[in-house]
């Protein structure tokens, strides 16, 4: 049954790349002999035109991160896996898909600007100051979020931290040898894939434990990853695409192809029987009830307003052709989907009450890849750590990504240029940052809990609400152009009202605490900036644009 539930989904999603990839395609008008921002306005920097493989990697790796891991493993754990994989299917495919493509085609038709300056152009100015405030405190949840997970993880399995940091010094020698010493791309391929694979047993052999990191970094482990986490942060998004960004995100999508084979290899070889209740509750006693916290909840695996920001923020930099973007914008998220089916399925073979139910999302992803690899002969030891590898490997390439965005929101907003202040830009979005990571969390019974945990559904609702209003973005500028928009409006529509539904609970369950505060905060920037486009729509006001 796992089997076939695998197969059944891994084949709806190729068959809507060919078919509804297509139909998107078509509505966008791609022509391949249009120049892209990456050749038009060449920097070196920012905007530098990439072979379809490499962007792939890099999107892909970007949008991915832990969400289409760790959501859907939320979500199946308080819920049952039927409703998380039904919504993972449809939603990427008719709603997230479509989202991912038009974000990344409304940026290459303005100069690669991103989805708050298009917002300035075809709904108000003060739409775009909005949008951008919007944008900027979702990429700092973005970031806090999965700093906490990969600092844990880093804690609890030290043989991934030191096969990680292996892994950056890798990527860097990666970007070196294709865009200075010139080799050609299949060869550097083959040598540094083998070599990041060997990275994982060496880092396997040699953990890097958080008692071998300086002691001024604090006591606490995890204290120690999140504080040097933040600083590779401050490094990695200051760096030019071409040395780290672009090479890194490159090799780790072949991670998660492996990944993905492996899954499929372990799910089709191993025999595992669905285990878990397919519906386990209309409502989580943690979460709340399932309509509409499953659609926040499982975030970037079927829909996320974060891929709008890669798709705008990096991807439409980078793009070689309009013809690679069904592929990059479109290809990218029916993988990601796939992914959270993996996850999905991860949980439908546990046993109820199995200790494994109570350990972190990314131990459970790290624990079933080991059963899968188990079934090719490799030690389920080594198969947990190439789980856990490949979930911070995209962790890291979301961290890096997510402030180099901020940066950009932060130069737009204050329309800063120059390398000073990109340095500065990053610091300042960093700051949030270091300060959680000198926090501790705690629950209703004083016990202190991950970080994540406490801003994981604030994070969710943010960036569902970010999807919505990027889905409005596109729905404007299409309508002012005299374009079909019904096929945008549905999914900008249903979006929008999961996510307010939610984030009105959040507020209801929080009250006047910080996370009821950024709840409230982020509900009244939603409002006003539909209420903007609303005025942008009237005729009068569409006569006269």
């Amino acid at each position: 049954m796992l089997t076939a539930l695998f197969l059944f989904c891994a084949l709806i999603f190729l068959a809507a790349y060919f078919s509804y990839g297509t139909f998107l395609a078509k509505q966008a008008d791609i022509d391949p002999a249009r120049p892209t921002p990456a050749h038009s306005e060449q920097d070196g920097v920012d905007r530098v035109p990439a072979p379809p493989a490499v962007l792939l990697g890099h999107h892909f790796s970007s949008i991915a991160g832990a969400g289409p891991i760790v959501g859907p493993i939320i979500a199946a754990l308080a819920f049952g896996w039927l409703p998380v994989l039904l919504w993972i299917v449809l939603g990427s495919i008719f709603i997230g898909g479509t989202h991912d493509f038009f974000s990344l085609i409304a940026s290459i038709r303005h100069h690669a600007r991103s989805i708050a300056e298009i917002a300035k152009e075809y709904i108000s100015p003060l739409s775009y100051k909005l949008f951008l405030i919007f944008i900027w405190v979702t990429l700092v949840y973005v970031l806090a979020v999965f700093t906490d997970l990969t600092a844990e993880t880093f804690t609890a399995d030290p043989g991934v931290a030191s096969a990680s940091v292996i892994f950056v010094a890798l990527a860097i020698g990666f970007g070196l040898s294709i865009y200075r010493l010139k080799v050609n791309l299949k060869l550097a391929t083959l040598i540094f894939v083998s070599l990041l694979f060997a990275a994982i047993a060496l880092g396997h052999k040699v953990p890097l434990e958080a008692s071998m990191l300086p002691s001024f970094l604090g006591e606490d482990p995890s204290q120690r990853w999140r504080i040097l986490l933040a600083l590779y942060c401050f490094v990695a998004a200051v760096l030019p695409v071409w040395l780290l960004l672009q090479p890194r995100d490159y090799l780790s999508s072949y991670l998660l192809y492996v990944g993905i084979v492996a899954a499929f290899v372990g799910i089709c070889l191993g025999g595992f029987a669905i285990e878990y209740p397919a519906l386990k509750g209309w409502s989580s006693p943690e979460l709340g009830p399932l309509l509409p916290i499953l659609f926040i909840t499982v975030a970037c695996g079927a829909c996320s307003g974060f891929h709008s920001l890669v798709s705008s923020g990096t991807s439409s930099k980078q793009l070689n052709k309009e013809s690679d973007a069904r592929l990059i914008g479109y290809g990218s998220m029916l993988i990601e989907g796939l992914v959270a089916v993996v996850a999905t399925l991860a949980v439908a073979m546990l046993l109820p009450g199995d200790v494994a139910t109570r350990q972190p999302p990314p131990m459970v992803y790290g624990i079933s890849m080991g059963k899968f690899l188990a079934t090719v002969g490799v030690p389920e030891k080594l198969g947990v750590s190439f789980g856990l590898l490949t979930l911070s490997a995209f962790i890291l390439t979301t961290l890096d990504t997510a402030t180099r965005l901020a940066r950009y929101v932060m130069e737009e907003f204050f329309n800063w240029r120059g390398r000073f202040f990109s340095c500065l830009a990053t610091l300042l979005t960093l700051l949030p940052l270091a300060a959680l990571a000198l926090m501790d969390f705690r629950g209703p019974d004083g016990e202190l809990i991950p970080a994540w945990k406490i801003i994981w559904p604030v994070f969710g609702v943010s960036n569902q609400l970010l999807a919505a209003l990027a889905l409005l973005v596109i729905a404007v500028w299409r309508k002012k152009a005299g374009k079909r928009v019904d096929f945008v409006a549905w999914p900008m529509i249903f979006m929008a009202v999961m996510a307010t539904w939610s984030l009105i609970l959040l507020i209801g369950r929080h009250g006047f605490s910080p996370i009821g505060a950024a709840a409230a905060l982020l509900l009244g920037l939603t409002l006003f900036l539909i209420f903007e486009a609303a005025r942008a729509l009237r005729p009068a006001h569409v006569r006269a644009s």
